[in-house]
């Protein structure tokens, strides 16, 4: 009897190390590799830019990981990823978190979500000298109208739910639905007001005439659903943050 109650507590002490080892938080991993690596797409202006030239990068996500990395005491890893796979990433542990991203029910399903610290609303835009062609919402959602998309972002699904009669034209990233209405391939692409308002400052571009925002969605940053530790720690990093105004200051930075 001793030796089955001392063979079942040996076991039991056994699955409970290989659970803490399986359990370890990322936190621990970047302390103890003293690298924080993040997910970006380097695609959505302000938020996150990538100089080919140079592979670095730029934007208010890059401020903020920059400063969670300086908080951490580790230097930081930008991981090349797009919108399609941005969440795959952070679930099979390509990185540690993702820069900024619109909260919604598909990734809550496989993801963790910090605290969010911005959010954005969306406007449909098209070129200037296409302005008069259109009038609210129902004017672009009939067909002929090209309305262009990147792959896998939530734009996408807007595009697809808003403006089921339209020729709707999906390219992958690093191609962008604005960047179609550009070339003259498309006639209609829709963004969040934080990326729009920087286009209109860049390029001949303009919010469709009569239409208002839509799908206003806090913006946050992605993490493994079940490391508890981490979301804990990236959490509260941002209340402290918030209290600080590092975040106030740094959407002032990038017109935000």
């Amino acid at each position: 009897m001793k030796h089955l109650l001392k063979a079942a507590a040996v076991a039991a002490v056994s699955l409970a190390l290989a659970g803490a080892a399986q359990a370890q938080s990322a936190l621990n991993e970047i302390l103890d590799g003293g690298v924080l690596k993040v997910g970006t797409t380097g695609d959505w202006n302000p938020m996150t830019l990538r100089d080919p030239a140079t592979n670095s990068y730029k934007g208010f996500d890059i401020d903020v990981m920059n400063q969670l990395a300086a908080d951490l005491g580790v230097e930081v890893e930008f991981v090349p990823t797009d919108w399609k796979t941005l969440v795959n990433g952070v679930v099979a542990g390509k990185y540690h978190m993702t820069g900024s991203a619109s909260i919604s029910p598909p990734r809550m399903k496989v993801a963790g979500f910090s605290e969010s610290y911005i959010s954005v609303e969306l406007y449909p835009y098209t070129l200037k000298d296409k302005a008069g062609n259109f009038d609210g919402y129902d004017s672009i959602n009939q067909p002929g109208v090209k309305v262009a998309t990147t792959l896998g972002t939530t734009f996408e699904k807007r595009v697809r739910e808003w403006f089921p009669n339209a020729d709707i034209k999906v390219v992958e990233a690093p191609a962008r639905g604005f960047q179609e209405v550009l070339a003259g391939r498309a006639d209609v692409f829709i963004t969040s007001n934080i990326e729009g308002s920087t286009l209109e400052q860049k390029f001949p571009v303009v919010r469709v005439p009569g239409t208002g925002p839509r799908s206003p969605s806090p913006i946050a940053m992605l993490l493994p659903q079940a490391d508890q530790v981490w979301i804990n720690y990236v959490n509260n990093w941002v209340k402290v943050k918030q209290a600080q105004g590092f975040f106030e200051t740094t959407k002032a930075k990038w017109g935000l």
